[in-house]
């Protein structure tokens, strides 16, 4: 109630009014003390005290329309002021409006100031006019409420991108010197000639150097958003993978099987990175099995690249098959660390998968594993919006 003039509303109280060739169509509202009109048709009245409504007895009876021929010879109404006074309401017809729920919000109705008859054709038609009125209700309603979980969301992006920010700078000065130390350590360990623990340096300076890249991306990204998706790129898939597993140093028992070859595509490395990132750790989590094994296949599909992560793992559910990719979902499985999921990676794949013009799906069985499959379009623009 209270809300601005609406044209989809007003044209509808204008069509009722050439439909019952009468000089006033209202669409009211009834709350506990007043019926306040939404769209008012043939009168500069915008509502009036409930006692004097004549939609509170529209609807009381929900099946029909309520039709008051001469109001000055019924005793409902013939002492009402809206009939005796100014107003001349003399004839009524009201179509009850009543929501799903089955709770009447008020009317659509017709007035004239002289005694009246509709035809069985002009009352369906009133009918029918007020099934619309109710339609652009429950659209504005739902409209409102879409207004409201946006506004939700982009609260909750712009705490994540802070957030991210926060993180990113908080972590990138201590790697730095773990780095700086890393480097100076490998220089040190090189010139005593002792070319195993060199290695193991070498090995700490490139997975801090990647880390370092990482957070510089997410800096990026908490300032634009967009500029994840957007810095597109020539990427060796076999290369990306190897990159991956090295940095993320997984469990001996784990047999992580990549493309050969030198499979280039055109994308979005870190959303790519992300993505496998993710499904990678996932089969990794929740791999119960004595020698865990993984493959990642790469294929070309016409105008996309699809890839599949196959698993031996858990395996998922049937009944949550298709909960996974929801946010914050977390099902009642924890890995092999003993630890629940967040309930926000595979939301996380799904949406860079959505934003790289591709799709993803999952097969699996319990207690033999998973195979994650998705699609990425080729050589497009990245989706950023």
């Amino acid at each position: 109630m209270d809300t601005e003039a609406d044209a989809a509303f007003d044209e509808l109280t204008a069509l009722a009014s050439e439909i019952a060739q009468t000089p006033i169509a209202l669409v009211t509202l009834l709350d506990g003390s007043r019926q306040w009109f939404k769209s008012a048709h043939g009168t500069d009245f915008t509502e009036t005290p409930r006692e004097h409504a004549f939609c509170a007895h529209t609807i009381v009876d929900q099946s029909q329309p309520l039709v008051v021929n001469d109001a000055r010879k019924d005793d409902r109404f013939k002492n009402n002021p809206l009939v005796t006074g100014d107003t001349q309401v003399i004839f009524y017809a009201g179509v009850p409006l009543v929501n799903d729920e089955g709770f009447a919000l008020g009317s659509l109705c017709v007035i004239d100031h002289e005694p009246k008859q509709l035809t069985e054709t002009q009352l369906k038609a009133l009918n029918t006019l007020g099934r619309q009125v109710l339609t652009q209700m429950e659209l504005r309603r739902k409209i409102a409420q879409l207004e409201r979980s946006n506004e939700a969301l982009t609260e909750a992006n712009t705490f994540i991108q802070k957030f991210a920010h926060m993180a990113a700078h908080d972590i990138k000065n201590p790697m730095s010197s773990i780095l700086l130390t890393a480097q100076a350590l490998e220089a040190r360990l090189k010139n005593i000639g002792d070319e195993k623990s060199t290695a193991l340096a070498l090995m700490v300076s490139k997975a801090a150097k990647r880390l370092i890249n990482l957070l510089n991306e997410m800096l990026d990204y908490s300032k634009e958003p967009s500029m994840l998706l957007m810095n597109q790129q020539d990427i060796c898939v076999s290369t990306l993978l190897k990159n991956i597993v090295d940095l993320s140093e997984f469990p001996a028992n784990i047999d992580i099987r990549i493309p050969e070859g030198t499979h280039i595509i055109s994308t979005s490395g870190v959303a790519l990175e992300q993505i496998f990132m993710n499904l990678l750790n996932n089969a990794v989590r929740y791999n119960d099995k004595d020698r865990g094994q993984i493959k990642v296949s790469f294929t070309d599909a016409g105008e996309h690249h699809s890839f599949t992560v196959t698993d031996n793992g858990v395996g998922i559910a049937n009944k949550d098959i298709d909960r996974i990719f929801e946010k914050a979902v977390t099902l009642s499985t924890v890995d092999c660390f003993n630890k629940p999921g967040k309930g926000l990676g595979l939301y996380t794949v799904k949406l860079l998968v959505e934003k790289l013009q591709g799709t993803i799906s999952v097969q699996s069985n319990l207690g033999e594993g998973s195979a994650f499959t998705f699609t990425i379009k080729k050589d497009v623009a990245v989706d950023a919006a």
